[in-house]
């Protein structure tokens, strides 16, 4: 950007998303917030709010369940773990609540495989589109040592959350879509040639695509997402004695680095 268009920009903001007239009203994508759009759960307007559109209660309801499917009130697993050390610690919920969502996005958990899911569902029905079979598209991305998202999962050969997402796909109209038969067509393919299980990160990416979510737009809607597992595990650590939320003996501490040193030297 050229000095010029900052200073287009100086004491004053351009928007389309939306403006708070104190006093009078709230406008979000040219609706009034307390009058337009106070019939919407929660999540439904969210998703207006990310896509500039209503895209529906189908479409609401199926997200829904992306949040629901994966709100697992266990502090042993990632990012639950995090919020109750929060809590275990006495910082706010707030605080514990961010810490907690900020590592919910890794390279190899999270929204960002989740999102690079999507992507590789995109990649493949371009490649179909073009007269390729998804099984070379598939071996190819093995050829480039990409990892295929949505297929294998830590510590699990299954996930209990496929069968209940494919029951609220058939329920609220998405069952038949073609990324999502595309999931299936490459789960048979990587399982029967790498030994490849499932994990809903594929089933929720096909189905994103079947909605038409942009990359950025899923990752945005997916961000929150854990938060409601979160919380309790917060809750309970702060419950408990301070400090208490798997402590660890220093001479517990497997250590094979450097020795101690004489900082003189």
């Amino acid at each position: 950007m050229n000095h010029e268009r900052l200073y287009e920009t100086e004491s004053h903001l351009t928007t389309r998303i939306g403006k708070a007239f104190l006093t009078e009203r709230v406008v979000m994508h040219g609706k009034d917030l307390h009058h337009e759009l106070d019939h919407m759960e929660w999540l439904h307007l969210y998703l207006f709010a990310i896509l500039g559109r209503d895209p529906g209660k189908n479409v609401a309801n199926m997200l829904n369940c992306y949040w629901v499917g994966s709100s697992y009130p266990d502090p042993s697993i990632w990012p639950n773990h995090v919020a109750a050390l929060a809590g275990s610690v006495r910082t706010t919920p707030s605080l514990g609540m961010m810490a907690g969502l900020s590592i919910s996005e890794a390279s190899i958990y999270g929204r960002r495989p989740e999102v690079r899911a999507l992507d590789f569902f995109y990649r493949a029905g371009k490649w179909c589109e073009e007269g390729g079979k998804i099984e070379e598209f598939v071996d190819n991305e093995k050829a480039l040592g990409r990892i295929l998202f949505g297929y294998g999962r830590p510590l699990a050969k299954t996930d209990e959350r496929i069968a209940f997402t494919l029951d609220k796909a058939k329920e609220y109209g998405f069952s038949n879509g073609r990324h999502l038969k595309m999931a299936f067509e490459v789960f048979e393919h990587v399982n029967s040639v790498y030994g490849y299980s499932m994990n809903v990160a594929a089933v929720h990416a096909a189905l994103a695509a079947d909605m038409g979510f942009s990359c950025e737009e899923y990752q945005l809607l997916l961000s929150p997402g854990f938060v409601t597992g979160m919380a309790p595990c917060f809750k309970d650590a702060k419950a408990r004695p301070e400090g208490s939320f798997f402590p660890i003996r220093c001479e517990s501490i497997v250590y094979h680095g450097v020795g101690k040193r004489n900082w003189e030297d």
